[in-house]
């Protein structure tokens, strides 16, 4: 993958809930979600720890979002759970 261009555009995990809800990438999001995202899924971009918050890079994260798959409403009490 190559990388954007220009330097790293950094947010906050509230600020980006809120980028890529106004950018019309995804309908509903929060900063909880996101830490959730980021701490289950191994593609998600990289996350640096600043102070007490994390910061992704939007230019990674966009895509990333972009191309997603969402499954809203899944019953995943229903499905066993793998270790």
């Amino acid at each position: 993958m190559t990388e954007p261009e220009g330097g790293p555009d950094m947010v906050s995990f509230r600020a980006l809930a809120r980028r890529l809800v106004a950018d019309g990438v995804v309908p509903t999001m929060s900063h909880q979600r996101l830490s959730k995202i980021a701490a289950t899924d191994p593609d998600f971009p990289p996350v640096v720890p600043v102070g007490g918050s994390k910061v992704v890079d939007y230019r990674l994260a966009l895509p990333y979002f972009r191309a997603r798959k969402v499954r809203p409403g899944e019953r995943t009490d229903l499905k066993p759970r793998s270790e």
